[in-house]
């Protein structure tokens, strides 16, 4: 019988990146047909990003393998030796899985190195979130690599979907499923305010903003100056707390984080800074915040489910489908102060009430497993290039 024991393996090399997974690994698990494998890399094995593999074992998932890759994304050689590492400590652990299929999710070099792998050694591979686009980073190119070398995909909307098989991929292998984070929104129990100022040790009866901001990988810019500008124009917010998130391991990520780390201690009443929230404090929070600043992609897909007004700066999310609660922003002084005087007017949140997320229902999770089990995996091995009917 197809599925029957079938190993599935889930990449997952950051933080960001396996609180959206969290639903999918606990629906893999409860599937009696397939059995789950879990391999760890990246960030999640860095003391510099709060070693957050500690947070996948606390959720009471097995670690199978962990691999360690450096994490010198300073430069371009630096992200090309984590790659070229990667590929090869990625095949001898996947070797040793003897798995069924790997799952990736988006777009980011570790996923680029593991897909590579897997490609060697002949292993289907789930590709999670293809088809979007991010003109402002590199993971746009990994993300499209990740799609081609991928058997089966799941998209978060239907543009998306289209977008995949533009890309050559058989219409019978892609699904349109919506994204995991906003079934994490649907499926956890969310804190209540006095829980998260309790685990957060954080007051919110003033304004609050969330903030996280990225490095824009592909812009020849000036990431020290923008990020001055940002925390120039946050200085001047009276009667507002400050919740930052760290930026993750890409280029410029560590300059960002010096920046804000001082910012946060000169301003420490109001301030503060959290390598990792983890999914469920990271939620729970913008259901209180007034709203979000920067240029993450939770901007852009979770925070619609709240009505949450996202202040997007720069081009790092270019591309992307965004709803009406997001305000595009360059990253000037002028610009973010008129974004952020926006997004908290009553005007523009009372314009909100009834958005709709385009991300999905909520249900992705069990749409991916129900493909999993029943797939024939031996057959979409073998690719063919999908041409697309040309009309006219």
């Amino acid at each position: 019988m197809l599925g029957v024991n079938r190993k599935i393996c889930v990449f997952t090399g950051t933080r960001a990146e396996y609180g959206l997974l969290v639903p999918l690994l606990h629906a893999i698990n409860g599937q009696p047909d397939l059995a789950l494998q879990v391999l760890v890399s990246g960030a999640h094995l860095s003391e510099e990003f709060g070693l957050t593999y500690q947070e996948i074992e606390k959720d009471g998932f097995v670690i199978d393998q962990k691999v360690e890759i450096p994490i010198d994304t300073a430069t371009g050689v630096g992200i090309s030796r984590s790659i070229g590492v990667g590929v090869e400590r990625y095949a001898e652990a996947l070797e040793k899985m003897d798995l069924d299929a790997l799952v990736v999710l988006g777009d980011r070099y570790e996923s680029l190195a593991v897909t590579i792998a897997a490609t060697t050694l002949k292993i289907p591979i789930v590709h999670l979130h293809g088809g979007e686009l991010t003109f402002g980073s590199m993971d746009e190119s990994f993300r499209h690599a990740i799609t081609k070398m991928s058997h089966l995909h799941f998209t978060s909307t239907e543009d998306y979907r289209n977008r995949v098989v533009q890309l050559g991929e058989h219409p019978e292998t892609v699904f349109n499923v919506g994204a995991l984070g906003v079934e994490n929104i649907r499926t956890l129990k969310l804190l209540s305010k006095e829980e998260i100022e309790t685990s957060l040790g954080i007051n919110l009866d003033k304004k609050n903003l969330l903030i996280t901001y990225h490095p824009a990988t592909l812009e020849n810019s000036d990431t020290k100056g923008q990020v001055t500008i940002l925390l120039d124009v946050l200085s001047q917010q009276e009667d507002t707390n400050f919740i930052f998130t760290k930026a993750n391991a890409d280029m410029d990520g560590q300059i960002i984080n010096e920046l804000v780390s001082s910012f946060v201690s000169e301003y420490s009443s109001n301030a503060f800074l959290f390598s990792s929230l983890g999914q469920l404090r990271y939620l729970s929070l913008m259901q209180y915040v007034d709203a979000m600043v920067g240029n993450s992609s939770s901007g852009i897909i979770e925070a619609a489910s709240f009505k949450l007004p996202v202040v997007n700066i720069g081009s790092r999310q270019d591309g992307r489908i965004k709803p009406s609660n997001v305000i595009n922003a360059e990253p000037e002084i002028d610009t973010i102060q008129g974004a952020i005087i926006k997004a908290l007017s009553k005007e523009f949140v009372d314009s909100l009430r009834n958005l709709e997320n385009p991300y999905g229902d909520g249900q992705a999770s069990k749409k991916i497993v129900s493909e999993l089990v029943k797939v024939d995996l031996e057959k979409i091995l073998i690719k063919k290039f999908y041409d697309v009917p040309v009309r006219g």
